[in-house]
């Protein structure tokens, strides 16, 4: 009898061990980490006025993310569009979306940002890096537009 007790003890601990180390190891998981989180969304600032931006997930994106925030003379280009030229080289996955619809934001090459607030068709290739929804007419000024995490 003493035997068996001391075997199922031998065998119970080893067990409750493991059990106890995964326990641990899981909740060191569900803990977000910040190298690895997606992010979802953004702000940006435009006229005194508060949007949401829902970001796409590529390199782009967390490239972009990582010098947040900043803020950018935008110009005005063709009554569709504000851009800005940026001190930085972003990866960049181009391809052609055939439509640009209002609220898009893209890079078009490896460093102009674009705001689009008007939607027309695109023979221009460009990387995705969100979209704002219900965007106003930003008019034909140059506009000033803060980018925030």
């Amino acid at each position: 009898m003493k035997k068996r007790i001391l075997c199922s003890i031998l065998i119970m601990i080893p067990l409750l061990m493991l059990v106890g180390c995964n326990f641990k190891k899981n909740q060191t998981n569900d803990k977000p980490n910040n190298t690895n989180e997606v992010t979802k969304f953004m702000k940006a600032i435009i006229n005194e006025e508060e949007y949401i931006i829902e970001l796409e997930d590529n390199e782009t994106v967390k490239r972009f993310i990582d010098i947040l925030p900043q803020e950018y003379e935008m110009k005005e280009l063709n009554g569709n569009e504000k851009y800005v030229y940026l001190d930085t080289s972003f990866p960049t996955n181009s391809t052609n979306p055939k439509t640009i619809n209002a609220g898009d934001i893209m890079l078009f090459g490896d460093n102009c940002l674009v705001l689009f607030y008007k939607s027309f068709d695109t023979p221009y290739s460009y990387t995705k890096i969100g979209h704002i929804n219900n965007i106003a007419d930003l008019g034909n000024d140059d506009i000033k537009v803060r980018f925030e995490k």
